[in-house]
């Protein structure tokens, strides 16, 4: 189980990630930046955002490089931005917390404008960490690897024109379970189940279940429903050699893999987690009530 855990380490180098040429999260990062200085903690920028930012001689490095090297990383921007950086921090034991500079915000705990009281108290190590998982998908052409990356909401299987229906056999564990025509399917995380999942009718899995769900979309079959399986499975997807050359998988709909008629995608959970931190007063039902739109209590 990714269980949430309250730590009391408290951190000492910071690393900092933003949104390019956004001018909210920019001037977000130059406060940051400013205050974490002024209470000497070490600061590292990341090399896109640094550049972008009116600061003496920041120390510039490269988000790898800051993976290695920062205690805690603050990416500032929205779950997007979040999503990209965590892709890569995943591989590193290094804690990720979110500022809020977009719109939903699920994975962005910390106000830009009242950072302040908050953040000190994570970093003096009063903070909540939790572990997601994340997928890995990979494509296989005649039994070899073409190509691979990771994703922390979502894989999607999906043809380029809308509306077209694609063929695929769906195996858990070598175990054939369905073949289906559909626009596509999303094999989404617990952390993804808020995000494009749900606006295709699959379940909300909270952080802490060890699992992957299966959301067809918009299957020919009626009866085809959304499916729930352990984190651990390995899901295989046999593309029909009947389909159409514009296939793709994305990964988080920023990462785009080509498929081709024949093709197989093995999704599989990631073997390093993300790290992700928040306050000690985080709420996942609270999230979701405000984000969602959920009523409040009636008495």
């Amino acid at each position: 189980m990714l269980n949430q855990q309250v730590m009391t380490q408290a951190f000492n180098t910071i690393g900092l990630i933003g949104k390019p040429h956004h001018e909210g999260a920019n001037n977000t990062l130059t406060a940051l930046y400013h205050w974490l200085a002024e209470q000497s903690y070490t600061v590292l920028v990341e090399e896109r955002t640094g550049q972008e930012l009116n600061i003496d001689s920041p120390k510039l490095v490269t988000i790898n490089e800051l993976g290695e090297q920062a205690d805690l990383a603050i990416v500032v921007g929205g779950d997007g931005n979040m999503l990209g950086a965590a892709r890569v921090l995943s591989r590193y034991n290094v804690a990720v917390l979110g500022v809020n500079r977009g719109n939903l915000g699920f994975l962005t705990d910390l106000d830009p404008y009242n950072f302040e009281h908050p953040l000190k108290a994570v970093l003096d190590g009063e903070y909540i960490t939790e572990k997601r998982c994340l997928l890995e998908a990979k494509v296989l052409r005649h039994n070899s690897v073409k190509s691979l990356n990771s994703a922390v909401n979502e894989v999607v299987l999906h043809l380029e024109k809308v509306a077209t229906m694609l063929e695929f056999e769906v195996y858990i564990n070598n175990h054939f379970m369905l073949s289906q025509r559909a626009d596509g399917i999303i094999v989404t995380t617990p952390t993804g189940s808020t995000a494009y999942s749900l606006s295709a009718g699959g379940p909300i899995l909270t952080p802490n279940l060890d699992a992957i769900a299966l959301v067809p979309m918009f299957p020919h079959t009626l009866s085809s429903r959304p499916i729930v399986v352990d984190s651990n499975s390995e899901i295989k997807l046999k593309l029909s050699h009947e389909n159409s050359e514009h296939m793709h998988v994305s990964c988080d709909s920023h990462v785009s893999l080509p498929v081709l008629p024949g093709d197989e995608v093995i999704i599989r959970k990631q073997a390093h987690p993300l790290r992700l931190v928040h306050p000690k007063n985080y709420d996942y039902f609270k999230i979701l009530r405000t984000k969602l739109g959920w009523g409040s209590r009636l008495f």
